[in-house]
């Protein structure tokens, strides 16, 4: 086979440290999907979608077939913290200490499920109404039978 193909797509999870609300203004959310999809697809990750909540969020891509998963996460978070603190003026908000926390959970999706996955990452606002970041990222790590110790869960 002369080509290298894959359609490998992942769920990617992550929050703000200690889950502070720095991304409870709507347009600014919308704004750091739009500058995470460009931070991702400069990698060779093609961003699917983006979403979340003021605490954390949820993004869909395909996976780059030449880049690590750890290198995809860290460059993306590295970059959008930078870009973050740069807004501060434009919301008027204390943004120079945001922080993402230092791990992540990441998922495998099976090309039949994205619509389902997009759909959920759409519905982050209703969705948190009911449950909180912690029971629904539990709940992920339970349903993909990834063991842990919630000590070292969360900063």
């Amino acid at each position: 086979m002369a080509q290298s193909l894959s359609n490998v797509l992942l769920h990617l999870i992550y929050s703000t440290k200690n889950r502070e609300k720095f991304l409870a203004e709507k347009p600014l959310r919308n704004e750091l999907y739009a500058y995470m999809s460009s931070a991702l697809n400069s990698m060779g990750c093609n961003c699917i979608i983006a979403g979340g909540t003021s605490d954390h969020i949820h993004i869909l891509f395909v996976m780059s077939r030449t880049e690590s998963i750890s290198d995809v996460v860290k460059h993306t978070k590295k970059e959008t913290s930078k870009w973050i603190k740069t807004k501060s003026l434009d919301y008027n908000l204390l943004l120079n200490k945001f922080a993402w926390q230092s791990g992540y959970g990441v998922f495998s999706v099976s090309a039949s499920q994205r619509n389902t996955v997009i759909s959920y990452i759409k519905s982050q606002e209703e969705h948190h109404e009911k449950i909180s970041f912690k029971e629904e990222f539990l709940a992920f790590l339970k349903k993909y039978e990834i063991k842990y110790n919630e000590k070292y869960l969360w900063d």
